[in-house]
């Protein structure tokens, strides 16, 4: 079933200059309080009706002065709607009535007050400056380029045998519209994509080389395995307006309860992977032995005595220890 996307086109805004607009905003705020004062001296009814309702209406423009660092981004709602984003820079001047929305500010706020409460407890009061710096700070979203590393999973292979995996994701906001209106939180989102992405594409793969001799394999193909993961992960969050810029394995063993036996099985490989080398080259050097004999005339040797000259080179060179040699003073035959 297709998802339909609340938004799919972020709308960039550029409010007021907020640097030119504050002091006009102070100096009418300061212009009513003396007008209101002027007109009760002279006791004009219309003119301390006009300053009372400027008095009260002009505070009401100071919440539309926001703050952007670089690499942040406001995104905007008006009455219910999207208003826009501001993305530059600055200190700008928008409806006083926008309302900033990023749906992953709610935890970060619910935990600095309570951070916040705490202190009080032990310091007697709370500043509420602090506080609320840090809940207007809390919704704006951060385009700068971030890092999800999550907990490492236990999944199964190809071939079921349980493996641990972890992997490194590097990605940023693209869309901040579709960041803050089309999933509830994209943060956790992302996290939950990225388990499901990493569980699929593990099962595609062993872990190591298959007996059949496919040479894909988690350990061995990761870069195909990042870039498989990556181009999945990145259909999966799209919705979400992210934007996947590079995924990396960084932890990959197989899990605890048969790491042993999986130990035994690669070293009985290795041993019999080195066996094989050591038999082809004996079997290599006898032969040489017995054609350079022959060759040369230095001994002439019927099957009997070959067959045991090939035993005892055999053995001397597959043998795991040093061979002890045994002088023979009389006859061979």
């Amino acid at each position: 079933m297709e998802t339909k996307s609340y938004t799919e086109t972020e709308k960039v805004v550029q409010g007021l200059n907020g640097l030119v607009l504050m002091p006009i905003l102070i100096l009418l705020h300061i212009s009513t309080i003396a007008g209101f004062i002027i007109s009760a001296i002279h006791s004009s009814v219309m003119s301390i009706v006009l300053c009372g309702l400027g008095f009260i209406i002009i505070p009401l423009c100071y919440p539309g002065l926001k703050i952007i660092n670089p690499n942040e981004a406001l995104v905007l709602a008006l009455f219910g709607k999207y208003y826009g984003t501001i993305r530059q820079a600055g200190f700008h001047w928008v409806h006083p009535f926008c309302v900033g929305i990023n749906p992953t500010a709610s935890s970060a706020s619910t935990q600095s007050n309570l951070k916040e409460t705490t202190k009080s407890l032990f310091v007697g009061q709370l500043s509420s400056g602090v506080a609320e710096e840090s809940r207007t700070s809390g919704k704006k979203l951060s385009l700068k380029t971030l890092t999800l590393k999550n907990d490492i999973q236990k999944v199964n292979d190809v071939l079921g045998n349980p493996v641990e995996i972890g992997v490194n994701v590097i990605w940023q906001i693209a869309n901040t519209a579709k960041a803050v209106f089309n999933v509830d939180n994209y943060k956790e989102y992302l996290s939950i994509q990225c388990d499901s992405a990493l569980r699929h594409i593990a099962r595609s793969y062993p872990y190591d080389v298959s007996e059949q001799g496919d040479e894909r394999s988690l350990r061995g193909s990761s870069q195909e395995v990042a870039e498989k993961l990556k181009d999945e992960l990145q259909a999966k969050v799209e919705v979400a307006g992210i934007k996947v810029l590079e995924v990396r394995i960084t932890h990959l063993a197989y899990a605890p309860e048969i790491a042993a036996a999986m130990l035994q099985r690669q070293q009985a490989v290795a041993v019999i992977e080195a066996r094989q080398k050591i038999v082809e080259g004996a079997v290599g050097m006898v032969e040489m032995a017995l054609h350079k004999l022959s060759e040369n005339n230095i001994v002439t040797l019927d099957d009997e005595r070959k067959a045991a000259m090939v035993s005892n080179l055999l053995v001397v060179l597959c043998g795991n220890k040093d061979a002890q040699p045994i002088v023979n003073s009389g006859s061979i035959y």
